[in-house]
């Protein structure tokens, strides 16, 4: 792997490494945990749904990624990949024609700044590999509850179960890198017309990319406060539908 690239060998591959596919022409990335023998466990919405956003424009421009297979000829390792909540899938399957790439923890600050484009990597560390199995096994019998492109989507998952932490406030996005990367560049781009009266364009340019930069660290998973570790039976437990994940946490805080 490369500064610009994340792309790896499939014989490269460790159970329990997060992996990832781009989709859509670079637009977003489709995030799972590999498990061995060739398998890959994802949360979905399930091929050609809605991902739930409460936005009809981007339900129609942004999909989960569950491989499309017509349902009355399944793969023949996978079986029936349409339906939605956490899968397991082929390693074929899940990429679903793209490349292989892996996500990487315990980044340094400059070189997770370097990585321009966010759910790619973490300044968060990973836990090893059997506790992350662990919860991705668990996660495939229980469920990892309802999607949510901006609080529990297919990185939140991968996250979690690399990591074990859920966010505990309302306020913010969840642990997913992509998410934050376009509220980060959403927001910069609404506050820029702001300073077209105080700066050149030079000058704007580095502003609004500290900004971005500056949004994206503060929301990355491995440096916020509003975070707590989890572990995934308390997470079924108290909270099945994973719709207001603080609630969860909070709880085992007071454990």
């Amino acid at each position: 792997m490369g500064l610009l690239s994340n792309k790896i060998d499939r014989e490269a591959l460790k159970s329990g490494d997060h992996i990832y596919s781009w989709r859509e022409a670079y637009i977003y990335a489709h995030h799972g945990i590999y498990v061995g023998d060739g398998m890959v466990i994802h949360f979905t919405r399930g091929a050609g749904q809605e991902i739930g956003t409460g936005s009809t424009v981007m339900d129609r421009f942004l999909f989960s990624s569950s491989p499309v297979h017509d349902t009355d000829n399944p793969c023949p390792k996978c079986g029936d990949q349409t339906r939605d909540g956490v899968i397991s899938s082929c390693l074929d399957c899940f990429l679903s024609g793209g490349n292989l790439y892996l996500f990487e923890y315990g980044v340094s600050p400059v070189l997770f700044l370097a990585k321009a484009r966010g759910g790619t990597c973490t300044l968060a560390s990973s836990d090893p590999a059997e506790d992350v199995l662990r919860r991705a096994l668990f996660l495939l019998e229980n469920g990892f509850g309802g999607y949510n492109i901006f609080k529990n989507n297919c990185e939140d998952f991968a996250i979690y179960c690399k990591t074990g932490l859920l966010v505990f406030t309302s306020i913010s996005v969840g642990r997913s890198g992509q998410a934050a990367s376009y509220l980060a560049a959403a927001s910069t781009v609404v506050s820029t017309p702001l300073r077209f009266m105080t700066t050149s364009f030079t000058g704007l340019a580095l502003v609004s990319y500290g900004m971005y930069c500056a949004s994206r660290l503060v929301s990355d998973i491995g440096v916020r406060r509003d975070v707590s570790k989890v572990p995934v039976e308390r997470l079924v437990t108290f909270s099945p539908g994973l719709d207001e994940p603080e609630k969860t946490a909070e709880v085992a805080k007071e454990d």
